[in-house]
């Protein structure tokens, strides 16, 4: 007997959410698939909707219109059942100052229902992972903010949750903490959670399964980092030559470059596919550029924010 997918192996699916406050649209017909077990990260920068997108797939915001499907409950109307079953942390430290590490767990477990030896085991296993048993009597008021975020981290997975939303989580700490916190997140979606995640970090976004890129409320973007990559319409160009900052401003006035970037001693262009040969078309349409040192080079996903968006040009 054949079978249908079972509807748990989505995590979540959203049909033309639009969230309005007043005549702004803070969401803008947003559609999207998040499979179970996937990081799937929003990038954009501040204000482009991606802290209002979580609110309102969590339940905390009522959307204005369209579908939201997520571990099988419609939201808003089982935001309340949907509660038990997911993590939330949000971009700014939550937790209780003048409560030490193990009575901010302690709390949180209670707060979902913990019998007391559950509770004091799940505690254990927490403090052990995150390396905070060293800490559990410390009060949070002064903790770094390294120790802050795992802890943070912690709290939003006493319940195991099958649904770990994550809001910028790594805006306040140093790039080896950050490290270290990813590689808490791949245990946990090797072990089977769904993890949605916001950033501005290009950095962090390559790292995620699946990646939406957000602007204005709007998806510009939607699939894996690689394919995104591959996908963006445009070859991009290293230049090394003098005068990078005259240079720039001659190849903005050329139709087929989408933008050019200085990075130190060269200039990352990119150019539109339908320009067969880059290099050859920009030494002749470019005199300047006949001894320049130029190569194609991989795509980042810097470069496919910028083609995506309205940053290209200026």
């Amino acid at each position: 007997m054949t079978q249908s997918n079972p509807p748990h192996e989505i995590a979540i699916q959203a049909k033309n959410v639009v969230k309005k406050f007043g005549n702004f649209k803070a969401i803008d017909d947003i559609s999207l698939t998040v499979p179970k077990g996937c990081i799937y990260g929003f990038l954009g920068p501040n204000g482009c909707g991606k802290s209002t997108t979580i609110r309102t797939l969590t339940g905390l915001l009522t959307p204005t219109s369209g579908e939201i499907d997520v571990l099988g409950y419609q939201i808003p109307k089982d935001a309340e059942k949907l509660r038990l079953k997911i993590g939330y942390m949000t971009q700014k430290f939550s937790l209780y100052d003048d409560l030490s590490v193990e009575e901010n767990l302690t709390f949180m477990g209670q707060i979902y229902g913990m019998e007391k030896e559950q509770l004091k085991q799940r505690i254990e296993q927490q403090l052990q992972t995150y390396g905070l048993d060293q800490l559990r009597k410390q009060r949070v008021k002064g903790m770094s903010g390294g120790q802050k975020q795992r802890l943070s981290l912690a709290s939003a997975t006493m319940n195991q949750p099958e649904l770990l939303f994550l809001d910028e989580p790594t805006s306040a700490v140093d790039p080896e903490n950050r490290r270290d916190f990813w590689e808490k997140l791949f245990d946990l979606s090797d072990q089977g959670t769904t993890i949605l995640i916001t950033t501005h970090y290009m950095d962090e976004a390559e790292k995620c399964h699946r990646l939406a890129i957000m602007e204005a409320g709007k998806m510009r973007a939607d699939g894996e980092p690689e394919a995104l990559m591959l996908q963006m319409g445009v070859n991009v160009v290293e230049i090394k030559a003098e005068n990078l900052r005259q240079l720039k401003q001659k190849l903005l006035e050329q139709e087929q470059i989408r933008t050019a970037a200085q990075l130190g001693v060269r200039l990352r262009v990119l150019i539109y596919q339908d320009i067969d040969k880059p290099i050859e078309w920009l030494r002749q349409a470019m005199p300047e550029l006949a001894t320049a040192e130029m190569e194609i080079v991989r795509p980042t996903l810097e470069d496919v924010f910028v083609s995506v968006t309205g940053e290209g040009r200026q």
